[in-house]
């Protein structure tokens, strides 16, 4: 591919920001509950390990942090050029051309002064069943890519 097609592309990533805020979150609560639950003896400090509260927060920690570890290792992002819609991962890459796309439904949101967080965008191909579904603001530039979806609605409602 040349740099001219590269420079064409509009490319957003997938939003991390929720895996790390709810793994910090988790981890700050397990550190808190092991400091109240451990017992602080002649100026040394004593975790108490047989509670089953610090197993499950553990847990919760570890799983909050592979799930972190994984979706940046699968480096997910959304890809536009001038003739189609690309979905890319570490593992896959998937291509549905723009000529292909039947219609495009984006749900309206209910209160205007709201961010449009809940908003989906929801893409009919002539070569498959079921719809895509996208949420725009699962992707960094979450109104940009909006916008790119409601730019290609407008095109293939006027062709």
């Amino acid at each position: 591919m040349s740099n001219e097609a590269e420079n064409k592309k509009e490319i957003f990533k997938y939003n991390m920001s929720f895996y790390y805020q709810s793994t910090i979150i988790y981890f700050v609560a397990f550190l808190l509950y092991a400091l109240i639950r451990g017992e602080f003896v002649e100026d040394s400090f004593t975790l108490i390990t047989r509670d089953p509260i610090i197993y499950f927060f553990a847990i919760i920690v570890l799983v909050s942090l592979a799930a972190l570890l994984f979706n940046v290792y699968k480096n997910k992002y959304l890809a536009f050029d001038d003739k189609s819609l690309v979905f890319v991962n570490r593992f896959r890459t998937k291509e549905f051309r723009l000529e292909n796309i039947v219609r495009i439904r984006i749900s309206s949101s209910k209160d205007k002064e709201k961010n449009g967080a809940f908003r989906i965008v929801r893409i009919k191909l002539n070569n498959r069943k079921r719809p895509l579904v996208i949420r725009p603001y699962d992707y960094e530039n979450g109104k940009d890519l909006l916008k790119k979806f409601q730019d290609i609605k407008s095109k293939i409602e006027n062709h």
